[in-house]
């Protein structure tokens, strides 16, 4: 009897039992200038649900751009469905004060954090910046995840930035949100040249093939998937990693796998 493969599974129900879906990049919350149909907590659960998302790690945009509100609003939407999301504290360091707070209050949070969210390119502070430096080596201290927005031939977040806080933080697992989009040899250098750097897909799978070239070039056991959402959509992200190129080995690390062992400590 022929055995159905992820691909055939997927489009034929919708989900695949035993292939969850992690998503470890996405946001929450309405946006200056854009309209978002799926927001707001419920609707996003919701949307998970019909992509078959199992956890969905966010950090929420006020957090990320309005201090006065912070990371109160990732508290509130994990513990309001505490078996499907988790977040990061977002770090904005444009608030030194406000980042001392969040990370004396961090342990307060076991249930609701798994690491830290830095957005240089939006902040406008390089990630080596003297005022992320408590960030980092609390994340250090503590083996944490960090996910960083990274974008080719940024002065803040670009391949050269992340290569300086890859070789500080040894012990830190840095998530290279957007994967140096773009700069995808250098990319694939700094995931070869530092066991702690993984890849992360939102952004990348809008342009053919750099997927295979990850695999490729590093294998798949330091790609994890993620879709900005509600920037993008599931159903896009996870049929973009079904038609690639890739066998099915590689499509379970990158939608399951690799997150639950980067999430053991914290599910």
């Amino acid at each position: 009897m022929h055995q159905p493969n992820l691909k055939e599974a997927f489009y034929a129900l919708g989900r695949v039992p035993d292939c969850p879906v992690y998503d470890l990049h996405a946001h929450m919350g309405s946006y200056l200038g854009i309209s978002f149909p799926r927001a707001e907590a419920p609707d996003m659960i919701n949307a998970m649900d019909r992509a078959g998302v199992r956890l969905l790690v966010f950090c929420h945009h006020h957090t990320l751009h309005s201090p006065d509100i912070g990371n109160a609003v990732n508290v509130e939407a994990v513990r309001s469905y505490p078996d499907r999301l988790r977040a990061y504290c977002g770090i904005n360091p444009n608030y030194p004060d406000v980042i001392a707070h969040d990370l004396d209050a961090f342990d307060q949070y076991p249930d609701v954090y798994v690491g830290l969210k830095m957005l240089a390119d939006y902040h406008a502070y390089a990630l080596t910046d003297e005022r992320y430096r408590p960030a980092w080596e609390f994340a250090e201290r503590r083996k944490l995840l960090v996910l960083i927005h990274t974008w080719g031939h940024s002065l803040y977040d670009g391949p050269e930035v992340v290569r300086k806080v890859a070789e500080r933080y040894p012990r830190t697992t840095i998530l290279m949100g957007h994967s140096c989009h773009g700069e995808w040899d250098k990319a694939v250098a700094l995931v070869k040249d530092f066991p702690n750097v993984y890849f992360e897909l939102c952004a990348v799978l809008d342009e053919r093939g750099v997927l295979e070239k990850f695999v490729g070039e590093t294998g798949s056991e330091r790609i994890v998937f993620g879709t900005d959402l509600p920037w993008f959509n599931h159903h896009y992200y996870i049929g973009s990693v079904l038609g690639a190129d890739i066998n099915d080995e590689d499509r379970h690390n990158i939608l399951h796998r690799n997150a639950e062992r980067l999430l053991v400590r914290y599910l």
